[in-house]
């Protein structure tokens, strides 16, 4: 993978607000991945302290679709059409690290997936997986 293509997905990402809102950064990008973290606090938890399901879903579908980014050529952007996600556990601790993947770079379609994890200081569970689809588009 070149820089070129780090560079573009970190300005990317650096332009999507809810993102931002979340507190959400990328901590990683390679040939088909892509990882993302995101404090858990208040603001994104639910009524019992957890993790909202909400912010698991949004850093996984946007860590996978910043794996399908890393296969396309420049110019390209990239879309969601499908997303599944199955909760695992509660999304205890004080982040959550979403690692995406690229199961399969078809012209028209990627299937992505992506696993989300709850860290503390002492454990890191898995919450969440994901599995979908991404579709490349020209803005």
């Amino acid at each position: 993978m070149t820089n070129d293509i780090e560079t573009k997905i970190r300005e990317s990402f650096a332009r999507q607000g809810m993102m931002g809102t979340l507190g959400a950064r990328i901590t990683g990008v390679g040939d088909g991945t892509c990882a993302i973290s995101a404090p858990i606090t208040p603001e994104t938890g639910q009524q019992m302290g957890f993790a909202h399901a909400g912010l698991t879903f949004a850093i996984g579908d946007s860590a996978a679709g910043y794996a399908a980014l890393t296969q396309l050529a420049d110019g390209e952007e990239v879309v969601t059409t499908e997303m599944k996600i199955n909760l695992l556990a509660p999304a205890q601790g004080s982040t959550l690290e979403a690692e995406g993947r690229v199961i399969r770079a078809g012209r028209r379609l990627l299937v992505v997936a992506a696993d989300v994890y709850a860290q503390d200081v002492e454990r890191r569970r898995h919450v969440a997986t994901l599995m979908g689809s991404m579709m490349p588009v020209r803005p």
